[in-house]
């Protein structure tokens, strides 16, 4: 737990890293106190590695005033948010105005806010290394923690359209649109993380390459997997049997309905009737009367001495009162 926190800056702006967080969560009692977006945070913050690329302004007495206006204060004692002045940029983006090309000046600004706050991060995390946060020192850490996620979140917000406009000009027919964009995001939150506004380079001659190679990885992915399975997954292809379940049940209850009508004889069938359809379908078994195989036309029309063509026309119309009688209970229903 007592590893270096912090790498001071020589004369050129390069990386302060941290590796894993050295100071101990705070006490139970504190945790809960906390609200649950707070609570995520700490645990970010506090397992998390975090890069900072350093600035040689962090180190002026007047740099809290130049990024955000005035020395970090919180609103108050059981707060975990600074008092935060209007910022034009940050205000529009929030607001969902729609923003132009940042000016070099206003791009470095953001993200001069953004790694300051992560440079106080891991200060906080340094002075309580192998120790236990107190609650000053958790209110603190999440106030900054909530200044680096408002910077990353103007910043990213502001070039994602950046990476939509890539994947439209890569032409990588054979690769789904949407993994594209959605590697290319976390491209883009990478190089977030790595930028160097120091050097004099806008941020989005820096992304490019980053999300241009992720594309790369993408295409070469899916290349490796179509070896393996020649034919891509289609969600179109993968049919539910729900409408064909849902059709056997409502034909399983059909038929129980029906059996319930012929044998009350719900639709008023006359004695001739009953004995053709019992014949027909072979209901025997559960009328009682009947065999047990159907018989055609012609042998019912013996049996009850008539002709076959008689028997159909019994036949259509002891059908038409069940079918009635089966809207008129079930399907109405």
């Amino acid at each position: 737990m007592g590893a270096q926190v912090l790498e001071v800056a020589n004369a050129g702006a390069r990386p302060i890293s941290r590796s894993l967080a050295t100071a101990n969560p705070p006490s139970d009692a504190v945790i809960r106190a906390l609200a649950t977006e707070d609570q995520v945070l700490l645990a970010k913050l506090l397992t998390e590695p975090m890069d900072v690329v350093d600035h040689p302004d962090f180190g002026n007495d007047d740099i809290e005033q130049r990024l955000f206006g005035g020395a970090a204060r919180l609103t108050d004692s059981r707060s975990t948010r600074f008092v935060e002045k209007p910022d034009a940029i940050v205000d529009a983006v929030v607001g969902g105005e729609r923003i132009p090309t940042l000016s070099h000046a206003e791009e470095q600004h953001v993200f001069m806010r953004f790694n300051y706050a992560r440079r106080r991060i891991i200060e906080i995390l340094g002075r309580n290394a192998g120790r236990r946060l107190t609650i000053s020192a958790t209110r603190l850490l999440l106030a900054w923690g909530h200044r680096m996620l408002a910077a990353r979140s103007v910043i990213v917000r502001l070039n994602m359209p950046l990476v939509l406009a890539m994947a439209k000009r890569t032409r990588l027919s054979n690769i789904d649109f949407n993994e594209l964009i959605s590697e290319g995001n976390m491209a883009l939150l990478r190089s977030v993380e790595k930028f160097d506004c120091a050097r004099g380079f806008k941020f989005s001659t820096y992304s490019c390459r980053a999300i241009l190679k992720s594309f790369s990885r993408v295409a070469m992915r899916a290349s490796r997997y179509r070896g393996t399975f020649p034919t891509e997954f289609d969600p179109a292809m993968e049919r539910s049997d729900y409408v064909d379940r849902m059709r056997q049940d409502v034909a399983i209850d059909c038929v129980d309905e029906i059996k319930e009508i012929f044998l009350q004889n719900l639709a008023g069938l006359s004695d001739v009737e009953r004995t053709v359809i019992a014949e027909r379908f072979a209901l025997g078994p559960i009328a009682g009367i009947g065999p047990a195989a159907p018989k055609t036309l012609e042998q019912v029309g013996t049996l009850i001495g008539v002709t076959k063509e008689r028997v159909r026309q019994i036949q259509n119309n002891a059908l038409k009162k069940m079918r009635l009688a089966l809207e008129s209970r079930f399907l109405a229903a």
